[in-house]
């Protein structure tokens, strides 16, 4: 899957969003609204992860 497919369907990926990064809230999810580059920066906010770390965790998410 693409990134592309999920910004435009980012209302029925936000469940699957929240599922995977629990400590993300529902309104931080609705902020991202398919924006790539702000769930990465959620992640590093919520998880203390590295740019890298984070871009990796998206990377894997789409691959699953």
């Amino acid at each position: 899957m693409n990134w592309d497919e999920i910004q435009g369907k980012w209302k029925q990926f936000k469940g699957d969003v929240q599922s995977k990064w629990g400590e993300l809230t529902d309104d931080e999810v609705d902020q991202i609204d398919g924006d790539r580059e702000a769930l990465e920066g959620k992640l590093q906010e919520r998880y203390g992860q590295t740019k890298e770390e984070a871009r990796e965790a998206v990377n894997e998410w789409l691959r699953s």
